[in-house]
């Protein structure tokens, strides 16, 4: 496997071509085939990532630590809150140090108005490529994951009907960096994306109208409304997931009000037949069970979300095999 583009950093997919991301999506289908058939891929032998997480994870931190170890590498996982990180220390010298120790260094970081920025530091003095595990902005590993999973049931996405629909959740105030991502990845391939959504939710001017630049170039569309059964109806793809109302009200307290007014947004088994009878039910996890969604709808037919989620490694080994790997 050659390492198309070793040194590239991994922050945004805004910042990858699409013809890019294909690769990413190619070299992913690939490993996922190797690992199913007990193919080795060691790719990454004797290569060190740094994990840097400033939040809790299980998905991106175990899909990180067992996709570099697949690819004959080691991943080091890194509490920022046992690191000088803690006491100060800047992206800049965290960047410089930890990469003339390793090859590649990823970050979780999804405070608001500083996620995206940190990275952004170290990126501009990291001489490895830095990787984004979600910041306040961002998730590319879970959209290309998405979008991977996407194409594995609908090869040809053009005109597909894909609604990402705000949910109701109490568990904490989540980052806006999963749909955030999903409207301006989608309609790239084609895709016409519903973001639903409760007035106050709303994301980023400039996001809505990079998701909506980026439709018109590529055959797809945008629609943003408030009405949660127009976004369920006629739907092929369904992505109900809360997200805070970060952009309109910048504190941190997880209830208030405005989420009490939003109850009854919430994935239910009469929404879904809203939807067409093939429709896919998708989640980023860790989904709130009984208010983001109903037991019979993420248990039952309609529900993708282990493939989803198994997806995450595959693209995660992408992501590292084409950035970390030698020349």
């Amino acid at each position: 496997m050659k390492p198309l583009f070793k040194g590239k950093h991994f922050i945004t997919l805004e910042d990858w071509k699409k013809s890019e991301i294909d690769v990413l999506l190619e070299t992913a289908k690939q490993l996922k085939h190797d690992f199913l058939h007990n193919q080795p891929t060691a790719y990454l032998t004797n290569k060190v990532a740094f994990l840097m997480f400033f939040e809790q994870s299980t998905r991106t931190r175990n899909s990180m630590e067992a996709g570099i170890a697949q690819l004959g590498g080691t991943g080091i996982f890194l509490d920022t809150s046992k690191m000088q990180i803690a006491h100060g220390e800047s992206a800049k010298d965290t960047a410089k140090i930890l990469s003339s120790y390793g090859h590649g260094i990823a970050c979780r970081n999804c405070f608001w108005e500083v996620g995206n920025k940190y990275l952004r530091e170290m990126a501009e003095n990291a001489s490895v490529p830095i990787m984004n595990l979600q910041c306040d902005l961002y998730h590319p590993m879970q959209g290309l994951a998405d979008l991977m999973t996407i194409q594995e049931v609908w090869p040809d996405t053009r005109r597909l009907k894909v609604s990402i629909i705000w949910a109701y959740a109490t568990t904490h105030k989540k980052p806006i960096s999963v749909p955030l991502t999903q409207i301006l990845l989608f309609p790239r391939y084609g895709m016409d994306v519903t973001i639903a959504y409760p007035e106050g939710y709303d994301l980023p001017e400039w996001a809505f109208q990079k998701a909506r630049q980026n439709a018109l170039e590529n055959g797809g569309s945008l629609t943003i409304t408030h009405d949660q059964e127009a976004a369920y109806r006629d739907a092929d793809v369904v992505i109900p997931k809360n997200w805070g109302s970060w952009v309109n009200n910048p504190s941190s307290d997880v209830i208030d009000e405005l989420l009490e007014r939003g109850k009854t947004w919430k994935c239910t088994t009469q929404r879904m037949a809203l939807a067409k009878p093939g429709v896919k039910y998708m989640h980023a996890l860790p989904a709130d069970r009984g208010n983001e969604v109903e037991d019979a709808v993420i248990d039952g037919p309609h529900s993708i979300i282990y493939q989803e989620a198994e997806n995450r490694l595959h693209t995660a080994k992408a992501v590292m095999a084409l950035t970390m790997g030698d020349k």
